[in-house]
C-alpha cells in the first residue's frame, strides 16, 4: 500500500479516541489528555460506554454514535475488541488507526495474538484503512497539533522526523531532545508493524515538506527490498540516519 491514506495519520481532520478514560494514570486517560492538549484544530471525540464525558468533553458510547466520521482513530481497548472496531470504523469511512493495545503476538500468548493480528488486517483491508501498531507508543505530528500517543512529554516542533520501533527509545529521545530545545516534524512509534512499516514511513517522509532529515531506530526490517528501495529514494532528497539495535540469538 505504501503511502495510501497515510495523510490521515499525520494530517487528520477529525480524531476519535476509543478507550478514552477518566481513570488517572491509565493509557486511555493519557491519550485523551495529550490529544486535547496538543492544539489540534478539529474535533477530538472520546468513546467510552461507561463515561458521560472525558475531561469535560462529551463522550460517546460507541463508534456508531459518533457525530462525525473520524479520519483517524486511536484505539486503547482490549485486544479481542480491536478487529471488530477496525471493521466498524472502516465501514464508516475512517482511513487510519493507531492501535496502542498490546497482546497481538508479542511475549506470551503468541499463537492467539497472531490470530488477532491477522483479524485486524483482514478487517482493515477491504476499506484500505491503515493501521499503525499494534503495541506502539503512538504518533506525534506537532506542526499539525496531533499528539496521538501516551508519551509523557510532547515534542517541540522542528524539522527532524524520528521513527522508532521501540516506544521506550522514543520517549528517551523525546526527553533528551526537549531538554536541549530540539524539535521534530514527526515522531512515530511503529510497534509491531502489522501494516505500516519503515518502508511506508520513508516513502511518506521523503515527500514531507516539513521534514529536513529522517532518523530511524530499527530493531528488525520485515520487508528488506521495500525498505532499501524507500531508503535510497528518501536519501536522494534529505539525510537518512539509521540506528540498528543490537542483535541477540
Amino acid at each position: 500500500m505504501s503511502v495510501r491514506n497515510l495523510d490521515a495519520l499525520f494530517r487528520p481532520g477529525s480524531i476519535a479516541v476509543i478507550g478514552a478514560s477518566r481513570r488517572s494514570g491509565s493509557v486511555g486517560a493519557v491519550l485523551a489528555r495529550n490529544l486535547f492538549a496538543g492544539g489540534f484544530d478539529g474535533p477530538v471525540m472520546p468513546v467510552n460506554p461507561q463515561a458521560r464525558s472525558i475531561g469535560s468533553t462529551l463522550a460517546y458510547a460507541s463508534v456508531a454514535e459518533l457525530p462525525v466520521t473520524p479520519d483517524l482513530a486511536v484505539i486503547a481497548t482490549p485486544p479481542a475488541t480491536v478487529p471488530g472496531l477496525i471493521a466498524e470504523l472502516g465501514a464508516r469511512g475512517t482511513r487510519a488507526a493507531v492501535v496502542v493495545t498490546a497482546g497481538f503476538g508479542e511475549g506470551n500468548g503468541q499463537a492467539e495474538g497472531a490470530v488477532l493480528r491477522q483479524a485486524v488486517l483482514d478487517a482493515a483491508r477491504p476499506h484500505l484503512l491503515r493501521v499503525l501498531g499494534p503495541n506502539c507508543l503512538g504518533l506525534m505530528a506537532p506542526h499539525h497539533g496531533v499528539n496521538a500517543s501516551f508519551a509523557h512529554v510532547a515534542p517541540l516542533p522542528g524539522d527532524i522526523a524520528f521513527v522508532s520501533q521501540s516506544g521506550a527509545i522514543a520517549t528517551a529521545v523525546l526527553d533528551w531532545a526537549t531538554h536541549r530545545g530540539i524539535g521534530f516534524s514527526q515522531v512515530v512509534s511503529l510497534g509491531d508493524m502489522a501494516d505500516v512499516d519503515f518502508g511506508d514511513m520513508l516513502d511518506w517522509l521523503a515527500a514531507d515538506g516539513r521534514t529536513r532529515a529522517i532518523l530511524l531506530y530499527v530493531e528488525a526490517v520485515t520487508h528488506a527490498r521495500k525498505f532499501m528501495s524507500a531508503a535510497r529514494i528518501a536519501a536522494r532528497t534529505k539525510p537518512v540516519v539509521v540506528i540498528k539495535g543490537g542483535r541477540t540469538e
